[in-house]
């Protein structure tokens, strides 16, 4: 019999399970949506279900039992403030596990996306085939105008230094003028002389 054997062992030690959950509670609560395996997801939803309800009692020992379990202080701060005034009403049943089809090709487990109830966060679309031809387009597109631009200041530069070498340089015939020689040859003075 397993009487007073709670919990599940998901085949770590103790230090390893208790960091995993903190975790996955930790990443639940920063982006109220996450995908993990379906025993995972079932430990993750008890502790989060408990601090939740931490979080909605609100005083100074709620919130110190919370930062026991949630690693972040801004995960927590979001906690205290935006996500338990969202449950108030509710007396329970905050989180969701849905399942999701197929197994993981890596290894064969079930997945499951866990998921605050009432929660902002949206699923991400995946891309139909025809955004991806639209985005390749735009993507080619974009390349092509940043070529033309090169090209375009490449011959900028090439016509700038067409136009310095043309400019005519001091006219060999003239000479400099004495005034200058002259006070080029002088010696400067020194306290000897």
């Amino acid at each position: 019999m397993r009487h007073n054997m709670s919990g599940r062992k998901l085949n770590r030690t103790t230090a390893h399970r208790k960091m995993l959950e903190r975790n996955l509670v930790t990443a639940l609560f920063e982006h109220e949506r996450i995908q993990t395996t379906v025993v995972k997801a079932k430990v993750a939803r008890s502790l989060a279900e408990r601090l939740i309800t931490f979080a909605k009692r609100g005083d100074l020992h709620a919130r110190r039992q919370a930062a026991r379990k949630v690693n972040d202080p801004q995960v927590l701060r979001k906690l205290f403030d935006e996500i338990a005034p969202r449950y108030a009403e509710r007396p329970g049943g905050y989180t969701r596990i849905l399942r999701l089809h197929g197994p993981r090709l890596g290894d064969g487990a079930e997945l499951a996306i866990l998921e605050l109830v009432d929660s902002t966060a949206r699923p991400k679309s995946l891309d139909t085939k025809k955004r991806q031809r639209a985005r390749r387009i735009l993507k080619a597109e974009e390349k092509a105008e940043a070529i033309a631009a090169l090209q375009e200041a490449a011959a900028e530069r090439a016509q700038a230094e067409a136009a310095i070498a043309e400019v005519p340089g001091p006219d060999p015939e003239v000479e400099p003028s004495d005034d200058t020689d002259a006070e080029s040859d002088q010696k400067p003075q020194t306290k000897d002389d």
